[in-house]
């Protein structure tokens, strides 16, 4: 068994389709299916139940990706230690975060420290980001909401409560405080469904009797203030993406019913650098500062 086989295995495992697994890979799609079917050759059984062109994992293959995974993630880890040990100051950060707002402070803060170090920084969806987390493929995620797992670490690191951006000239622009149930008629510009903030208020709101009506869906959460001024629609806005503008006013909601909490995680087995032990030491202190202004308001 060969590790090219394993690789091309899980390319097309995890698509489920030759050509577009050939297209990823860079290869042409006869050699992909030739390496594949040496590798069940090898094997002994076949991996997949072919239907067409679509290639469906059967119980064998949905077996064998579990352990050929694992395989790959060790050596992955092996040469990603190596590389730290041989080029620290080479170092290249993976992040992935369903949550940007406080990325930018924490980020600067990171630089100061270590100017030597790069970083790729992906804004995803729960799940996204819970796929790259399994796979070992980023080193740390900001998360809200926390997730676990039987490989994946959480720590959380802030309590956010979840306030209401209203345009200076709407009715209850006068008011320091709404509650939940004030809301239901109002029109909203918010995230897509499958942002765990996003998620987390249509719960909130739907367990006291309503739906938030979206009349502005996106992908972009800075964008939502820009729409609340030009009186597209209210938005919910954690405190920590609070944006000071004088169109703009934000209320708490009542009770503190409405909070989100944000969440540091890793995966276990993932090899940590002492660049990245030195990003979480800088997310903790970061979200401590924070904790304690909140304490003081």
């Amino acid at each position: 068994m060969e590790l090219l086989q394993l690789q091309y295995f899980l390319a097309v495992a995890r698509l489920e389709h030759v050509t577009e697994a050939a297209r990823n890979l860079h290869v042409t799609q006869s050699s992909l299916s030739k390496t594949i079917g040496r590798l069940e050759e090898d094997l002994g059984v076949p991996l997949f139940d072919r239907v067409g062109r679509k290639l469906r994992l059967n119980e064998f293959g949905s077996r064998f990706l579990l352990r050929a995974e694992r395989a790959l993630f060790e050596l992955e880890q092996g040469k990603q230690e190596l590389r730290d040990l041989s080029s620290p100051e080479h170092s290249t950060l993976e992040l992935a975060v369903t949550t940007a707002s406080t990325l930018p402070n924490i980020l600067r803060e990171f630089r100061k420290r270590r100017p030597d170090i790069q970083f790729h920084v992906q804004m995803l969806t729960t799940q996204e980001m819970v796929t790259l987390l399994n796979r070992g493929e980023v080193d740390f995620c900001l998360s809200s909401p926390p997730v676990e797992g039987d490989e994946i670490e959480c720590q959380i690191v802030l309590i956010d409560p979840i306030l209401v951006a209203v345009p200076k000239g709407h009715r209850l622009a006068d008011r320091s405080s709404v509650s939940l149930t004030e809301l239901r008629d109002e029109w909203f510009v918010g995230v897509k469904s499958g942002y765990g903030t996003r998620d987390l208020i249509d719960s909130v709101c739907q367990s006291v009797g309503f739906m938030p009506k979206y009349v502005y869906e996106g992908d972009e959460p800075a964008r939502l203030i820009t729409l609340v001024e030009a009186e597209i629609g209210l938005a919910f806005i954690p405190s920590t993406a609070r944006n000071s503008r004088e169109d703009i006013k934000y209320l708490q909601i009542d009770n503190h019913e409405l909070v989100r909490e944000i969440a540091l995680l890793w995966h276990r087995s993932r090899y940590i650098s002492q660049a990245a032990l030195e990003f979480r030491k800088v997310v903790v202190e970061y979200f401590g500062r924070i904790s304690r202004q909140n304490l003081e308001r």
